[in-house]
């Protein structure tokens, strides 16, 4: 019952590619033309311009962009509303989450939700770029997704947890076993910066909170390559909570003298519209979250 000429049009208007939408789709390059080629013909509009290399929107393209989007979200929502009348017990319940929220998080709460739900299938989209995470709730590729900025794309959130943002140092740095991170420290000691995936802001947020400008000395794109150079000893970070629950090398972990957190929760796109497979898996994932933390 989903569109094919939707999801291509959505899909290289987000990947800026013929080549990446047909991987990612799992179609033929030939294929994905095909179909954006259809719908620019039933529209009688020019979505895309071609280039050597990639392809851009047109300024119409840009027009119709959301409202294509909105009704492709709506025709997959369709779609898994039919299903489960015809199998009120079953379904597919496809879920977002960045790192941290999939390792620590996801493996109870699917099983909390197998529990109750046996003949409903999960499938785990594992997505780190905040961006990438609402836009897949917003366009139906996902069903809901654990999220820190729901409200990029006005999604249906219910909230979870608070997640602190901890200072991680070297286990033998003169401040390992201090009460606090002095906020003079957070300016002179060499910071390594954590880049990549829309997470610097979500940092950024420490220092700012704290009045301070971080002393960048390294910037890398992994969490576990982050605690790796701090244990060696190559300077500090800021990392959340969630991520060092196990830590895959000797840190001290202490938190700012002005602290700070960022909020997660669990969003879909329309709590109205979900289907009753995805809701159960909010209440469910809600009720893990507050029996895990006493909340």
């Amino acid at each position: 019952m989903s569109n094919q000429k939707y999801d291509a049009f959505i899909t290289v208007a987000r990947r800026g590619s013929f080549k990446a939408a047909a991987e990612e789709l799992g179609y033929t390059q030939a294929g994905i033309s095909y179909l954006v080629n259809a719908l620019e013909k039933e529209l009688n509009l020019t979505l895309f311009v071609r280039e050597y290399g990639g392809v851009h929107l047109t300024t119409e393209g840009r027009e119709v962009l959301g409202l294509v989007q909105t009704i492709n979200a709506d025709e997959h929502a369709l779609a898994t509303r039919v299903r489960e009348l015809n199998d009120r017990e079953g379904g597919l319940v496809r879920v977002g989450s960045f790192t941290s929220v999939a390792i620590e998080w996801f493996p109870g709460i699917a099983k909390a939700f197998l529990a109750q739900y046996p003949k409903i299938d999960l499938k785990l989209l594992c997505i780190d770029d905040e961006q990438e995470l609402v836009e897949a709730a917003w366009e139906g590729r996902a069903d809901c997704a654990f999220s820190i900025a729901p409200e990029r794309r006005d999604l249906d959130a219910a909230p979870l947890h608070t997640d602190p943002l901890l200072v991680v140092l070297p286990p033998d740095h003169p401040l390992a076993k201090a009460e606090v991170f002095p906020t003079e420290a957070l300016a002179s000691e060499p910071y390594i910066q954590l880049q990549g995936n829309a997470r610097p802001s979500e940092m950024e947020a420490l220092f700012e909170a704290n009045g301070v400008e971080p002393n960048v000395r390294f910037t890398v794109d992994s969490d576990y390559a982050v605690m790796s150079m701090v244990s060696a000893g190559l300077g500090f970070s800021v990392l959340p909570s969630l991520i060092l629950s196990r830590p895959l090398f000797p840190l001290a972990v202490l938190p700012a003298e002005r602290e700070c957190a960022r909020n997660i929760s669990l969003a879909v796109r329309s709590r109205s519209t979900a289907s009753a497979a995805t809701r159960a898996f909010v209440e469910v994932a809600r009720a893990w979250v507050a029996e895990r933390y006493g909340a």
